[in-house]
């Protein structure tokens, strides 16, 4: 079965937009154009591939023709660098934010080294983002999940260790002596995906307290747990020099949380690829905790 070039373009461009006007916008179609291109495609495969809601999204047919596309896209863009053509190889990366705000940062500058390169990173849950590898949303992940996803294959980068941590003063005003009063101190989270401070919580036989804070970012997390609006989990390279400057404190009797990490990309003959997951390997083991055997 052979599948045209531009139909499978026009396919990833429809997922990434969200919309078939917004596809046809990007590509300079007409969103008749954009329609019989998918039609087109539906008709070669035999089913429906797109869903047509908002944001559209691809079936489940849909997504082995979506990392298809990706994948084409990104061999089609190296051809034509290898030619000498001016030509942009983008790769598209799922991180999650905690990796993001600590030891990713160096890839930037490595990659900062070659302009024909261009990062679209996604942020999503190191326990979600394999789920965007799967769909063909991107082309590598650092992700929790060890098994590789179909057609990709993994490596362990190491483990970030994370501890429970608060404002001195609002540990100070929940304290009963030497223990904490989990059910009245305030807990955040980054989003509802985030489960490490449950994971506390559960150890203790406690369910969540009735105030729970919902702050989805990394610095301001942080900010938070500092300004004593609840506590949280923090990467230890955070807290850290919180601790030495006497911002936070540990929470007492609690031990390190370590999430084990790892690199999932495709297999996929790409030197764009390869040089990222190179410079993605260095910059775990400078910063990350040695990846369980």
């Amino acid at each position: 079965m052979r599948f045209d070039p531009a139909q499978l373009e026009t396919l990833l461009v429809i997922v990434e937009e969200g919309t078939f006007d917004g596809a046809a916008r990007r590509l300079n179609l007409t969103p008749s154009a954009v329609s019989q291109r998918i039609r087109a495609l539906e008709g070669a495969a035999g089913q429906v591939l797109v869903r047509r809601t908002l944001p559209a999204q691809a079936t489940e047919a849909g997504l082995p023709l979506l990392r298809l596309a990706q994948q084409l896209r990104t061999l089609i863009a190296e051809a034509g660098a290898d030619l000498g053509e001016v030509d942009v190889v983008e790769l598209a990366v799922a991180v999650n934010a905690d990796s993001l705000a600590t030891w990713f940062r160096p890839v930037f500058a490595d990659v900062a080294r070659r302009p024909d390169i261009a990062l679209r990173l996604s942020v999503e849950d190191e326990g979600h983002s394999h789920e965007l590898l799967r769909r063909g949303e991107v082309l590598a992940a650092v992700t929790a999940e060890p098994r590789p996803v179909q057609g990709c294959s993994v490596e362990p980068l190491g483990a970030m260790r994370y501890r429970a941590a608060a404002a001195p003063d609002l540990l100070a005003a929940h304290r009963r002596g030497n223990r904490v009063d989990w059910q009245r101190v305030p807990m955040l989270v980054f989003n509802e995906k985030d489960r490490l401070q449950d994971d506390v919580l559960a150890q203790r036989g406690r369910p969540r307290p009735k105030v729970v804070h919902r702050i989805p970012s990394t610095p301001d997390f942080l900010e938070a747990i500092r300004a004593g609006l609840g506590w949280g989990m923090v990467p230890e390279s955070q807290l850290v020099p919180e601790i030495e400057r006497g911002e936070l404190v540990r929470m007492p009797g609690t031990t390190p949380v370590d999430v084990q990490l790892f690199w999932q990309r495709w297999r996929l003959p790409s030197v764009g690829l390869d040089a990222l997951t190179t410079d993605v390997r260095t910059a775990a083991r400078a910063a990350l905790r040695r990846a369980q055997a």
